[in-house]
């Protein structure tokens, strides 16, 4: 029905939750009576003070889910609801924002929520609703949202004891906001301000029944300019900046009553292997003005990976180019560990969005679901490229050319990556880029795209059936970033979908589709299939059947491994091609024969 709130495949897909449904509702053990404070209007109710407070809070979209079609989200009404007798008072109607447990006081005397259109929070006190972040000038909301719609918010880190204050991000640093407006907020790192050196921090939870933020605090720092990062003490009311390392950390734990924590460590070139702080307190080395530099002395308990040393493993660098926006942007350049400037090497561009903050992650060369096994071609002697893509609204296709094309352009200055063996690989939306790329543009000598869109306007009206949800909003406000509707801009959708420009394609292209994915309609694949087919080009397809959008058993992950090596080691290392390349497998030896041996 045109008015059911959610759509058929939606009501589908939480069915068994729904014939589940219950709501939260107060016994009292002296008047003998159940007042059910949750219902079908009012289907979100959040506890305060542990399930003690007097006041609790509910958020309901009911009768507005409609919209979520085309827009990915839903405004929301906040109601307080008095605990004893369940009364219901209106706190904001058609909120666009955000509300969680954490943005509501521990005790329940404040509810908190971000409205995205006025870009602030706003705090209700049980009388009357402030902004209580109108005084802060730097943004709260993410800089760099690219997708045609109202930016989120970086977030909430917590609340001071008593629900004194709220600690509230924004893209470097931390602020401190008085809910009562009486005290203007301020910066957490007044002596050194995060954002002057563009270095993040970020608060981590070491305590799993903490209510409000402690007295001492550990942070991760991040550096955007660099990529590094650290593990940072504020300690008895004393900053302790520990330098930046080139490694990233994983998410550390802290032994109950010390400041002694056990954590993760890698980088590209060394494996996730196991640490514990050797001082139970830091080593001060410098005090002045509050903040206190230090290191602590750390012991190694895991070796997990030694058998590396005995392979051509790689190295991974920032690269910055001028993108052909005119704007200096920057990926990540992986080499071989024998790499020799003199030398000239094929490369593949591998990219989705933005990569570059992953510099110093360690990529195992494991069995891909879909994505580029990086470490395991750079050993192979390949290069490989993943250029950050910044968006802007209409022209996705367009903005990846700019930053794709123009960094192995610029790659290919430097004298060591020959210009006649490049090749690309993208996943999902960097399925689309790759399909797009090949229509603008000969400078790839091979493509692979996985779960690839061909035609936005047949996909528009489609269905991710993973969730059940309508892929309008897709389109109009989320990554697909066309920023208007199929009737309100159909030109558009014509220009960033493949299909309608093949004709010109001269690139050699395999895809990826399977018949269980849920995000993209594995049509789509078909469509893009069956165009090229028709065209005359050259194109094969690879359907994993019962497989989902990445693919999971593992004998799948093998196989396009291989399928993917030799692929291109045809194509930019000229070497011999495989059965499925050169004749295919037809369905009579289909789990017989995978067609997989090199062709003399």
């Amino acid at each position: 029905h045109y008015n059911d709130d959610y759509l058929q495949t939606a009501q589908l897909f939480r069915l068994q939750r729904d014939l589940q449904e219950n709501f939260l509702t107060v016994y009292d053990l002296e008047k003998n009576t159940i007042e059910q404070l949750g219902s079908n209007e009012i289907p979100t109710v959040y506890q305060t003070n542990e399930g003690d407070g007097a006041t609790f809070v509910g958020v309901t979209d009911y009768g507005r889910r409609i919209e979520s079609q085309w827009t990915g989200n839903t405004l929301k009404d906040i109601y307080a609801i008095n605990v004893a007798d369940g009364t219901k008072k209106l706190v904001a109607k058609d909120m666009k924002g955000v509300i969680t447990p954490q943005y509501i006081s521990p005790t329940g005397k404040y509810i908190m929520w971000y409205d995205r259109g006025a870009r602030n929070y706003f705090i209700w006190d049980g009388e009357k609703t402030r902004n209580v972040t109108s005084k802060i000038k730097v943004p709260l909301w993410n800089e760099e949202y690219d997708n045609p719609d109202d930016p989120p918010p970086y977030g909430v880190m917590g609340w001071g004891k008593n629900d004194d204050s709220v600690f509230i991000y924004d893209r470097y640093d931390i602020w401190v906001v008085d809910p009562t407006n009486k005290i203007s907020p301020y910066n957490f790192f007044e002596l050194q301000p995060g954002r002057k050196d563009k270095v993040v921090s970020r608060y981590i939870k070491t305590n799993p029944e903490e209510i409000f933020i402690p007295q001492d605090l550990l942070l991760r720092r991040f550096s955007d300019v660099t990529k590094e990062s650290s593990l940072t003490f504020y300690f008895r009311k004393f900053f302790l900046y520990d330098k930046l390392y080139q490694v990233s950390f994983g998410n550390p734990v802290m032994s109950k009553g010390t400041s002694q924590f056990i954590y993760t460590k890698e980088n590209f070139n060394n494996s996730p292997d196991l640490y514990v702080s050797k001082d139970t307190l830091p080593v001060f080395d410098k005090v002045a003005k509050g903040i206190v530099v230090y290191g602590f002395s750390e012991i190694r308990l895991s070796n997990l990976n030694p058998q590396q040393k005995d392979y051509n493993w790689g190295t991974a660098e920032l690269f910055k180019w001028k993108a052909y926006t005119g704007k200096e942007v920057e990926g990540i350049l992986y080499k071989p560990e024998n790499f020799d400037p003199k030398k000239k090497y094929p490369m593949i561009c591998y990219f989705y969005e933005t990569h570059s903050d992953g510099l110093y992650s360690y990529i195992p060369p494991s069995p891909t679901p879909s994505r580029l096994s990086i470490s395991f071609f750079v050993s192979r002697g390949y290069v490989v490229f993943s250029p950050d893509i910044h968006y802007g609204t209409g022209h996705p296709a367009r903005d990846c050319y700019n930053h794709v094309v123009s960094g192995a352009r610029a790659l290919v200055k430097k004298g060591f990556i020959d210009s006649t063996r490049i090749g690309i690989q993208g996943q999902s939306w960097g399925g689309i880029q790759v399909a797009q790329l090949i229509t603008m543009t000969n400078l790839f000598k091979a493509a692979w795209a996985g779960a690839p869109v061909a035609n936005m306007t047949s996909a528009y009206g489609g269905i991710r059936w993973e969730s059940g949800a309508n892929r309008q909003f897709q389109y109009e406000k989320s990554q697909s970033r066309i920023g208007a509707t199929l009737w309100e801009k159909p030109e558009l959708y014509i220009e960033n979908s493949p299909l309608f420009h093949l004709p010109k394609v001269k690139t050699p292209l395999v895809i990826m589709s399977n018949d269980n994915d849920g995000a993209v309609p594995w049509y789509q694949g078909i469509e893009l299939f069956t165009a090229m087919r028709r065209l005359g080009k050259k194109v094969w397809m690879l359907n994993y059947n019962g497989e989902a959008h990445n693919l999971v058993e593992r004998k799948n992950r093998k196989d396009i491994s291989i399928r993917e090596q030799q692929y291109f080691d045809w194509l930019l290392k000229g070497e011999k091609p495989p059965k499925w390349i050169t004749e295919g497998v037809p369905a009579v030896k289909k789990g017989k024969d995978w067609g997989l041996e090199l062709v003399d």
